[in-house]
């Protein structure tokens, strides 16, 4: 009786997320547009943010708690899911162009800070020092969209195909619902998985990196799959690196800031993953700055071979 409870949460927890994504993504165009902001900028910023509401949540309350093993799970395992799960499902959705500043500049710092948890992580955890570290590049990454907005601001207007004239308030509340939505399905959907996972019976390390990664994730596959669908790749792509940026090291560095996060070995293994899967990207899209269908199908089934490899 108690699977089936959580099978129907889970269904709303999803049922959320799709309307949530649906009236964020449309704010956020509408946004972008009204303000003469690249949808790119908007992607990066205040969709991947909000999307990753539920992966701050989740680390911050597990670091509290003592549970380390989730909160590395749950940044790691969602880092790889962004890219290979969701980008993707994206990908074989619809051909996705890639921006070029995307590929030059946010790609390979994604992978450095990728690369830069893992040798945090080498005496075994993720201290002060490590956080404030963290923290800083954040700030620095923030102070860089700023320069970079209001660079292309002045280059051109924002793309928003078939928007409808929408007033100021009527873009805060879509913006404001949806994300509530996405957050409010996501821990639907996340207690509902641990549930099941747990009566079934999983390690702790497992469903962080999956069960928990997944729920969390949920925002950023919604909104980016219903980005790529209706054919705003910039906001699709901005949204998984945005996401990727923001979990290392706001996420990260904030749960360090509060405790230090003990790294297991366990996990150098999944943070090499996720620092590939950030390469893996650089490598398809710097040709002609598109993410083709070929490259999603290699992704999904990168994913694959990942979860039998930790199985």
């Amino acid at each position: 009786m108690e699977i089936f409870l959580w099978t129907f949460i889970l269904a709303a927890g999803i049922a959320l997320l799709v309307k949530g994504a649906d009236w964020f993504v449309d704010g956020a165009s509408a946004l972008a547009a009204r303000l003469g902001i690249p949808q790119l900028i908007i992607g990066l910023t205040v969709v991947a943010m909000g999307t990753s509401i539920p992966e701050a949540a989740v680390s911050i309350s597990a670091v509290i708690k003592n549970n380390a093993d989730i909160t590395i799970g749950n940044v790691v395992g969602s880092n790889i899911l962004n890219i290979l799960i969701i980008l993707g499902l994206s990908a074989v959705i619809a051909t996705l162009a890639v921006e070029k500043s995307t590929v030059k500049y946010e790609l390979p710092f994604l992978t450095g800070i990728s690369i830069l948890l893992i040798i945090q992580g080498l005496d075994g955890k993720i201290d002060l020092m490590d956080g404030i570290v963290q923290l800083i590049l954040f700030v620095l990454y923030l102070v860089y969209l700023f320069v970079s907005a209001k660079k292309k601001s002045t280059e051109s207007k924002a793309k928003a195909p078939d928007q409808k004239c929408r007033t100021a308030w009527q873009i805060i509340l879509l913006c404001i619902l949806g994300l509530a939505l996405t957050v409010v399905g996501s821990n639907l959907a996340v207690d509902a998985a641990c549930g099941i996972a747990k009566k079934v019976g999983m390690s702790e390390r497992f469903i962080g990196l999956t069960i928990v990664a997944l729920g969390t994730s949920l925002p950023e596959l919604v909104t980016s799959v219903t980005a790529a669908k209706r054919g705003q790749s910039e906001i699709a792509i901005g949204n998984i690196v945005g996401s990727n940026i923001f979990n290392i090291l706001f996420v990260v560095g904030i749960s360090a800031c509060i405790h230090p996060v003990a790294f297991a070995k366990g996990f150098y293994f999944d943070s090499m993953v996720s620092a590939v899967a950030a390469l893996l990207l650089i490598v398809f899209c710097v040709k002609d700055q598109k993410l083709k269908r070929w490259h999603g199908v290699m992704m999904l089934a990168g994913y694959t071979l990942y979860f039998v490899i930790i199985l």
